[in-house]
């Protein structure tokens, strides 16, 4: 693709300069443009392609009902609706190949939805004053979106904020021009986990899943890596999960900044796609390690996996809580799901023996499992380590009874 269109977005009643800034440097590099006026009150110096009252009326408004508000948050939300449903219908028609949003934390909210009704491979990048910012909740970020801080540029140009503006201008069109959106010729299966050091059934399951002719995409379940993976299963981008890496439910519920969002291990189940369940890591809490241990967590034994990152090991009751909130999402499952529970434990640090053995825990999450299971939900004990080879061949069992049955579409 040599000459992509990349869709501008922001209020050019008040950051006209920055917008047309990028633009230029967007069309000096060969790329084509199309503006949209987000905007409420003013007007921009000159005609947008798309222009406030289009995008109002798109979101079923109007730039005088918007106004009428009289509170800015929902005036914006007025114009978000519509600038994610123009944005999406034009990608649809062929006419934009990526997507470039400029703003504060109103054109950042506003720039997330755009970005979120835009499927993955679309570029989409935000130059935002609060880029990386804790203000932006995990299950706001669609799974590929770029974001970059809008340094110095709170009002009017200068030579530091053209610096981030240009980059994020030739970062979007370059991506245009050299993207390879993910195909659509064979069935695709969704699978958390943790690197080898921790839980290495990928390591096994995705040759012989991609042997059967399936494609697997495996996230680090990370916070950020179960995010991409449930917008992406909330999007049914996936013919069946693999859910084997469950830790970021444990991070959520037990107030971790690490976290996935409130949506974590229900977006498969929302849109009936077939899910294998375990508990990888299931007794492990991630903190963020370079912040003071909360003092709930004093008492508990704490594994420092590297500088980024810490993991308090559950007590037998958290254990407990753990379970009772993983039951009560698979509950909500619209499709078939199946509970792998290997007996002797989740990673490899909690093997018999292991650094973070705790038979007392284990033995208090498998009893909950057994009281709590839905029953909607198939429970399969094995008698085995997550990382051993019976593992494997349980949820390949599983799963190959799931496409002889016809139950992968």
């Amino acid at each position: 693709m040599s000459d992509p269109t990349i869709l501008v977005i922001g209020t050019y009643d008040t950051k006209d300069d920055e917008l047309s800034y990028m633009t230029g440097v967007i069309r000096q590099q060969g790329g084509q443009v199309m503006t949209m006026d987000v905007s409420v009150l003013g007007d921009p110096t000159r005609p947008t392609d798309i222009s406030k009252h289009e995008v109002a009326e798109a979101g079923g408004s109007t730039i005088a009902q918007a106004i009428a508000h009289d509170n800015e948050n929902l005036a914006m939300q007025d114009m978000a609706r519509g600038a994610a449903k123009l944005a999406a219908q034009l990608h649809r028609d062929g006419r934009i190949h990526g997507v470039i949003a400029l703003g504060g934390s109103m054109g950042t909210d506003l720039a997330l939805d755009v970005c979120s009704a835009l499927p993955v491979g679309v570029p989409k990048y935000i130059v935002s004053t609060i880029s990386f910012s804790p203000l932006i909740p995990p299950d706001r970020l669609p799974a590929d979106v770029q974001m970059i801080l809008w340094a110095g540029g709170l009002y009017g140009l200068n030579s530091i904020c053209k610096a981030s503006l240009s980059q994020a201008a030739g970062a979007v069109l370059g991506a245009a021009r050299a993207v390879e959106p993910p195909k659509r010729d064979r069935p695709h299966i969704g699978m958390t986990s943790f690197g080898k050091t921790a839980l290495r059934y990928m390591v096994d399951l995705k040759p012989a899943l991609e042997e059967r002719g399936f494609e697997v995409s495996v996230f680090h379940a990370t916070g950020m890596g179960g995010r991409a993976y449930e917008s992406l299963a909330a999007q049914g981008a996936f013919t069946a999960v693999m859910d084997f890496a469950p830790q970021e439910v444990g991070n959520h519920i037990m107030g971790s900044n690490v976290t996935a969002g409130e949506d974590r291990m229900t977006n498969a189940g929302a849109t009936g796609t077939p899910q294998l369940v375990s508990i990888g890591c299931y007794d492990l809490v991630d903190l963020v390690g370079w912040q003071p241990l909360p003092e709930r967590f004093a008492d508990q034994e704490v594994h420092a996996h590297n500088r980024l990152i810490s993991s308090v090991v559950m007590t037998p009751d958290q254990r407990r809580e753990m379970a009772r909130a993983m039951c009560e999402k698979m509950a909500q499952a619209a499709g078939p799901v199946t509970f792998l529970l290997p007996l002797h434990g989740g990673n490899e640090w909690d093997r018999a023996g292991g650094p973070l053995e705790d038979a007392e825990g284990l033995a208090a999450f498998v009893d909950e499992m057994r009281k709590r299971i839905p029953s909607n939900v198939e429970l399969i004990e094995l008698d085995c380590h997550i990382n051993d080879p019976e593992f494997v061949a349980a949820a390949l069992k599983v799963f190959d009874g799931w496409h002889a049955q016809g139950v992968l579409k």
